[in-house]
């Protein structure tokens, strides 16, 4: 006797698990430095007919078994954005999504505030969820229009006034007399700017030696000539009960979802250049609101992206690149009328609420562990793990680009102006082919 399951029961049995799956991956991929989205993303791929052939043993038909895929893959790139947090701000390890998030994250470390500071990067990316959700009805008329298309015009005086907020703010700095500190910005700017031109002639990405080394073990080798103190870590959730503390946290959210939305929209504009966008628009630069809005960024920007690729069938990334071969959005007529659009949407909500929590128990986890170690000694270790990480990623050139970018890391530090003047690396390269292009 067989007992009739109903098809629609076993199409969410087989989605939710394909959520978990992609939950479990992206938590790898986020704790793992240079471990990315899109490797796991062309991992199934490569594996999608093994995977399609014991869903369609299962009853899942042919078209579900690669949205099931699909699903999986997207719920991998959402909790990648809430587990990278941990080790950019723990363990010096930035991805360029991240690079920004480490230099406040590490403030709060040093004030025994870390397992905060994780929690308020987890409430930046999922209110980044919510408020994303809200900013998709004007983002779907905005997309659908014309304007979207005469962007890529004026992208390159974008960058370029991007740039010089950067290099022009810099003059606030109590530090130093402004018209010092705009040149020693300027400085940094270009030599990051050139070193980025360097890169992008490459043969292989470097993305990962390039950040690690501006931001991560730059600021390791700093805290090993002159050890801080790491005092023991307080677990405490963030004081939000304060309405001041709550309509901070609400600006940094929605700002945090509107500059990520920007990635999608502009071309050639990636996740780092909405922090650096997002980092600039936000005059409370308190580090618990940097961490918000930063967050908020980088998750953001897989929502408008999957929007992105059902609005207009353009793919930003490698993980809508995968999406688009498995479901054939590119060549569906109104592919954002169907309801796979809304079951994505579904699933990043579900992928963000698993995260959220994930994030906050590695995140307590870490802080109760990380004062048991010796500090210098887990330092050098750190640097050497990452030296490795590199050499199996990126080889022997990706250790002398590791070297280099520690180099131009450095120089900010001594000079005592922001590190985010070394996100030149991104920015000086596409200006001039942009210019070149116009």
């Amino acid at each position: 006797m067989f007992i009739a399951v109903d098809p629609n029961l076993t199409f969410i049995a087989m989605l939710f698990a394909a959520v978990i799956l992609g939950v479990l991956m992206g938590t790898l991929t986020g704790l793992i430095p240079g471990f990315h989205p899109n490797n796991v993303a062309l991992i199934f791929i490569s594996l999608s007919p093994l995977i399609m052939s014991e869903l369609r043993f299962i009853g899942a038909s042919g078209y579900d078994s690669r949205f099931i895929i699909a699903a999986a893959i997207l719920a991998t790139a959402v909790t990648h954005t809430f587990l990278s947090f941990i080790p950019a701000a723990y363990v010096g390890a930035p991805e360029g999504d991240t690079a920004l998030c480490l230099l406040p994250a590490h403030r709060l470390l040093l004030e025994g505030r870390a397992y905060e500071a994780t929690v308020l990067s987890a409430i930046g990316s999922f209110g980044a969820v919510i408020a994303s959700l809200l900013y998709l009805i004007p983002f779907y008329f905005i997309a659908s229009s014309h304007l979207f298309d005469s962007l890529h015009s004026y992208l390159v005086y974008l960058l370029i006034g991007i740039s010089a907020l950067l290099i022009l703010t810099e003059s606030f700095s109590e530090r130093m007399e402004p018209h010092v500190a705009v040149f020693f910005s300027l400085m940094v700017f270009t030599i990051s700017g050139i070193f980025g031109l360097v890169l992008y002639n490459l043969p292989a990405p470097m993305l990962f030696p390039t950040f690690t080394g501006l931001f991560g073990i730059s600021t390791i080798l700093y805290s090993l000539l002159y050890t801080p103190d790491i005092p023991a870590q307080v677990i405490e959730e963030p004081d939000i009960e304060d309405m001041n503390a709550r309509v901070g946290i609400l600006k940094s959210v929605l700002s945090g979802a509107a500059f990520g939305s920007m990635v999608s929209i502009l071309p050639g504009v990636t996740s780092a250049h909405a922090t650096v966008m997002a980092m600039l628009a936000r005059r409370n630069r308190e580090p618990e609101q940097v961490i918000i809005t930063l967050s908020g960024v980088n998750t953001a920007n897989v929502i408008f992206c999957t929007a992105t690729l059902f609005l207009t069938q353009h793919t930003r990334s490698g993980v809508m690149i995968a999406i688009d071969q498995l479901m054939g959005v590119s060549t569906a007529p109104f592919p954002w009328l169907t309801p796979r659009f809304f079951q994505l949407l579904m699933v990043v909500l579900t992928a963000s609420a698993f995260s959220f929590f994930i994030t906050r128990y590695i995140g307590k986890q870490f802080a109760l562990l990380f004062t048991r170690i010796p500090y210098r000694k887990m330092l050098l270790s750190i640097i050497v793990s990452l030296s490795l990480l590199v050499l199996i990623f990126n080889g022997w050139l990706g250790l002398l680009v590791l070297c280099t970018a520690t180099a131009i890391g450095l120089i900010p530090i001594y000079l005592g102006i922001r590190r985010s003047n070394c996100m030149g690396v991104l920015l000086l390269p596409i200006i001039i082919t942009l210019s070149r292009l116009q």
